[in-house]
């Protein structure tokens, strides 16, 4: 348990999250039970104004659920444990919060290079590749969202033998 933790903490820190986060993730997923704040600090060793801090970002991004006990005044926190679940949850939340902000960006920057002359014309094409890219990229995961998980699991299965169905 110690070694996945620690480790799910690195992978986190080189993904763009904070390695406390992650680690709560971690700790969360494998407990196998709700865990209050105390335990999680206890368990970790970490301060608990970071796992609080910690507990929100994982709240904000769905990832954990908070609930109380009959008879317990302290909350208590669950992670998903469905490893699907997870993956479509962080995906969607990356979308949401990195891509369709650079959508918006992009398009903005193409209706202003679009009315601004000193702009050089090679400079407003790739802007525009750039954004015919990311909407590409959008529009293919706004299709691939919406399947089945067990369609998603036989496309994983597939692999590569898919592009001899494109072919």
């Amino acid at each position: 348990m110690e070694r996945f933790v620690l480790h799910w903490g690195e992978m986190g820190s080189r993904w763009g999250v904070n390695r406390s986060v992650a680690q709560v993730h971690a700790l969360l997923y494998l407990a196998g039970r709700p865990l209050t704040a105390d335990e999680i600090v206890e368990t970790l060793g970490i301060a608990r104004s970071n796992v609080s801090t910690s507990l929100r970002e994982l709240l904000s991004w769905d990832l954990i659920v908070q609930h109380p006990l009959l008879g317990d005044r302290r909350d208590y926190f669950r992670a998903e444990t469905d490893l699907w679940t997870v993956l479509l949850t962080i995906v969607e939340g990356r979308k949401r919060r990195e891509i369709d902000p650079t959508l918006t960006m992009l398009r903005l920057a193409k209706l202003d290079a679009a009315g601004d002359e000193e702009t050089p014309e090679d400079i407003k094409r790739r802007i525009e590749d750039v954004l015919n890219f990311v909407e590409k990229l959008t529009a293919w995961y706004e299709q691939v969202s919406s399947l089945s998980r067990s369609t998603l699991i036989k496309l994983m299965k597939l692999g590569a033998k898919v592009s001899a169905l494109v072919k």
